[in-house]
C-alpha cells in the first residue's frame, strides 16, 4: 500500500498510471477475500443506486469514503476513522448512497472496506476503483457492493484487458448496477448512444469535473456538457470539486440529478455528518 508520495505533478500519464496500478493490485491479490475470515456477499440482493437517487427527498448525495487521493495525498487515518463508523454516519446524515475506494495504490483503499461498510449500512454501495478487469467486478459482488464505475477514457485508450461493452454486460449480468464516467462532451454523447444500445446494462452516466490528465477541477465541465447535450432520460451525476451549497444549486439548475462527493468530506472526517446535512438540504 502506498502511503506517501501520493501527489502527481501535472502529467499526461495519470490515466495510464491509474490503470497500471489496478493491474498491480490484481497481481498482489488485493481483490481476493478469505471467506474463512470474511463473509461473502455474493448472494447479496442488489440495492439500486439509480432508484435511490431518484427517490430521495433531499439532494441526492453519493458520499465517498477514501483515505487518500492522487491530488491531495493523505486525507484521513483509517485506524482513527473506521469505515464502519463513517458509513453509519453517512447514512444517518442523509446520503443516498456510499462510494468506497477499493484501490490500494494512491487511494489507500481496500476491498475489505466495502465488506466492513456492508455490515453497517443498508444504502447502496458503489465500489469505486479503476476497473480494468472482470476480477475487480467479481470482487465487488462478493464484497457486497451494488454498483461499479467504469471510466470511459480507460477503454478508449485500450488500457483495460477487455472492452467496455464486455465488462459492463458482465457486471450487469451478475447483478451490479453500473456508472459510466465521462469527462467531456464527446465522451458524454458517445456514452448516451452506448446506453441506448445497452439500456439494461448502463444505469447512470457520470460527469467527472476533474481532468484526469492534469487533475485540475472545473465545475463548468458538468454545466457545459449538460447545457450542450440531451440526457436522453438518463440519470446523470456530477463528480469532483463539489463542496458548497451554491455548487449544488448551480449544477441542479444545469440538469445534474445527483452528486458524488468525497475529498471535501474526508478532509474533515469529524464533521462528515454535519457537512452532509448542510449539502443534502441545499436544493
Amino acid at each position: 500500500m502506498v502511503t506517501n508520495g501520493l501527489r502527481f505533478t501535472h502529467s499526461t500519464s495519470v490515466l495510464r498510471t491509474l490503470a497500471k496500478n489496478s493491474f498491480r493490485a490484481i497481481d498482489a491479490g488485493a481483490y481476493e477475500i478469505d471467506n474463512t475470515i470474511e463473509r461473502s456477499y455474493s448472494s447479496h440482493k442488489t440495492v439500486s443506486l439509480k432508484n435511490s437517487i431518484r427517490s430521495t427527498h433531499v439532494v441526492p448525495l453519493i458520499t465517498e469514503i477514501k483515505y487518500a487521493s492522487p491530488s491531495k495525498g493523505i486525507l484521513a487515518d483509517p485506524d482513527k476513522f473506521k469505515v464502519e463508523e463513517i458509513a453509519s454516519t453517512m447514512e444517518i446524515a442523509g446520503a443516498c448512497g456510499i462510494s468506497i475506494l477499493s484501490q490500494p495504490f494512491l487511494f489507500n483503499g481496500s476491498l475489505l472496506n466495502v465488506v466492513r461498510a456492508r455490515r453497517f449500512t443498508t444504502l447502496p454501495i458503489l465500489m469505486k476503483d479503476i476497473i480494468v478487469s472482470d476480477i475487480q467486478i467479481k470482487a465487488a459482488k462478493n464484497a457486497g457492493a451494488d454498483c461499479v464505475l467504469f471510466i470511459k477514457s480507460i477503454f478508449d485508450k485500450n488500457l483495460a484487458e477487455n472492452d467496455l461493452e464486455t465488462l459492463i454486460e458482465f457486471a450487469s449480468k451478475i447483478g451490479l448496477e453500473t456508472i459510466l464516467e465521462t469527462h467531456d462532451m464527446e465522451e458524454f454523447q458517445e456514452s448516451i448512444n452506448l446506453q441506448k444500445h445497452h439500456p439494461h446494462d448502463i444505469h447512470i452516466i457520470g460527469i467527472n469535473n476533474r481532468n484526469l490528465d492534469t487533475l485540475e477541477v472545473n465545475l463548468d465541465t458538468t454545466t457545459k456538457i449538460l447545457n450542450g447535450s440531451s440526457k436522453s432520460g438518463n440519470v446523470v451525476i456530477s463528480e469532483s470539486g463539489i463542496d458548497q451549497p451554491n455548487h449544488i444549486k448551480s449544477l441542479l439548475d444545469s440538469g445534474a440529478d445527483g452528486f458524488l462527493i468525497g475529498t471535501s468530506l474526508m478532509e474533515n472526517p469529524e464533521a462528515i455528518g454535519k457537512r452532509i446535512q448542510e449539502l443534502a438540504i441545499s436544493k
